[in-house]
């Protein structure tokens, strides 16, 4: 049965609204009547007991923020009566609690059907992937991109360009008023496209990003690193390279990087230097050649059946709202707690958004190594963020502000669900790569596509993406499984929504059932039965963090 307001803690002093409520209105929970003293909008908190200037407000049983002015029982929370608060951490001094595992009994002979490295990881998808080592050879890798998306049936069919032609028809043809009135046919079929060549390859990918060169020697490292993590991840069969020449992210950074993830690496890596090679065209018609002949290898893979101990799943949200630490993050954190127990990974990030529940990982990790390289990491962070007059509590947008999720730390504790239960198992600086079972910590911004970006370049072969607002983002290598977090969202953004959640908070269903669900989703999407809705969009969002300044 579907509840009006919930409590998310025993401990907390404010219940959260499921549905829009009246001032005046007389709520119910637990044996209480509550009589509201403000409009309640859906996803918003209102407090259980007159607190005070100064007291704290409990959420998910912890520090949210600190009351600006007096508020009664039944008032509204608000960015004009709240500030963000936080709880200080610090290494553990516990041993690492017991976990209870799920019952995984169903899951232990299930398989998806991946292809297999020669390093042991397993990949859901098989690209061949187009890098370029400096943004000055972003134009020539669109020059490629058209070429081989175009001729080998990968570009996507072009509604809207069609969409445009019709226009210009009758622009031509001097109806200017049948123009002004144009709409676009609905359910027509798309325009055609050329036939796939390769059966066996899911895409060429092209990796633009803006970095390369007048950067810090840190953030040029890192560029190759994630690029490397890139090449090492096992939805890549192999990689084209272009290189101008003279930038600071050099081959030979790209090629320790790839050796320090695979010191046996043996995929083709086809490398093309502009500036040895002389004229554009003779090296961007060399690269067109061996790539080609490159890609008659890759297609020879075939999917075979692997364990599900060989999936590494992303756990990421992106505008959120109120009920994401409701519905969808504790689904996924379910999920992931599956998967740890059968020796899969989790990858949880989005390090501003677990400001406040610091404590518990670290007192969740498997050895106070683990614990305190993640709190080293967090703090590192937090002074970089102040020594650019920025900090955590300026994560939340107006859009997270807008459906309920008013302080850092408030949003903090609800991502921090999509870790689970399951013990911390490794702490990674960005952009390290992912190789121990179970849940891995990894250094990352909250920003969308960064997270992403940073995720898939550690190992992340599958994505769980949850959204309360509707973002689209994608990966060109992985695909990113977005899941809404209330039912009105997938109802108003399909094209981008995969699964809808919202049924928890209906009552319909439950956490750990959603949770399977999500599971059996992502054994589909790994064995390419399904295609998520960001690979059938392209959506290919790659952004390599940048930490440092431009020189």
């Amino acid at each position: 049965m579907r509840n009006t307001v919930l409590q998310l803690d025993p401990r907390d002093n404010v219940l959260v609204a499921l549905k829009p409520l009246r001032k005046g209105d007389s709520v119910s929970f637990l044996g209480s009547e509550y009589t509201l003293l403000s409009d309640i909008p859906a996803k918003h908190k209102f407090v259980s007991k007159d607190l005070a200037a100064g007291d704290q407000i409990i959420m998910y049983g912890g520090l949210v923020g600190t009351m600006s002015e007096a508020l009664r029982r039944g008032d509204l929370l608000s960015t004009k009566n709240l500030r963000h608060a936080a709880s200080d951490y610090h290494s553990s001094t516990i041993s690492p609690p017991r976990w209870t595992t799920p019952d995984v009994a169903k899951w232990r002979d299930r398989t998806f059907l991946g292809y297999h490295r020669s390093d042991g990881q397993v990949g859901t998808r098989n690209h061949w992937l187009v890098v370029p080592l400096v943004f000055c050879e972003n134009r020539n890798l669109g020059v490629l991109k058209q070429a081989f998306e175009e001729e080998l049936g990968f570009a996507l069919p072009q509604v809207y360009r069609r969409q445009v032609a019709e226009m210009v028809k009758l622009f031509r043809e001097g109806k200017t008023e049948e123009l002004k009135d144009f709409q676009a046919e609905k359910g027509k079929s798309p325009a055609s496209t050329a036939p796939r060549v390769f059966k066996n390859i899911d895409g060429i990918k092209f990796l633009t990003h803006e970095q390369g060169c007048g950067s810090t020697r840190e953030d040029t490292r890192n560029l190759c690193g994630i690029l490397a993590g890139y090449i090492h991840h096992p939805n890549v069969a192999g990689a084209t390279i272009l290189s101008l020449g003279c930038q600071h992210a050099q081959t030979a950074t790209l090629v320790e990087e790839i050796k320090k993830r695979d010191p046996n690496f043996s995929k083709p890596l086809l490398v093309f230097d502009q500036q040895q090679m002389g004229e554009e065209s003779k090296m961007l018609s060399k690269a067109i050649h061996d790539t080609f002949v490159g890609l008659l290898q890759a297609d020879t893979a075939e999917r075979k059946p692997a364990p599900l101990s060989k999936l590494v799943v992303g756990l990421k949200c992106g505008g959120s709202d109120g009920f994401s630490g409701i519905s969808a993050n504790p689904a996924i954190g379910h999920t992931a707690d599956i998967l740890a127990a059968l020796g899969g990974r989790g990858i949880l990030s989005e390090f501003p958004e677990l400001c406040g529940v610091e404590q518990q990982l670290i007192d969740r990790s498997v050895s106070r190594e683990v614990g305190d390289k993640y709190m080293n990491l967090m703090r590192d962070y937090a002074a970089r963020a102040k020594a650019v007059f920025a900090s955590f509590e300026m994560n939340p947008s107006p859009g997270n502000v807008r459906d309920g999720l008013l302080t850092d730390a408030m949003k903090s504790a609800g991502a921090a669900k999509k870790g689970g239960t399951s013990p911390v198992t490794a702490a990674l600086d960005y952009p390290e790569y992912s190789s121990v079972p179970g849940l891995n910590l990894l250094c990352t911004p909250g920003s969308d596509v960064e997270c992403v970006s940073a995720q898939v370049g550690a190992g992340a072969n599958v994505v769980l993406f949850t959204t309360g607002l509707g973002t689209p983002t994608g990966n060109p290598i992985t695909p990113v499984m977005k899941l809404s977090t209330n039912s009105e969202l997938a109802r108003r953004m399909p094209d981008i929504i995969d699964i809808d959640t919202g049924s928890i908070i209906e009552g319909e269903t439950t956490i750990e059932k959603m949770g399977e669900e999500v599971l059996e989703k992502i054994i589909q999407v790994a064995s390419g039965e399904v295609h998520v809705k960001a690979e059938i969009l392209a959506q290919n969002d790659f952004i390599p963090w940048k930490r440092g300044v431009s020189l």
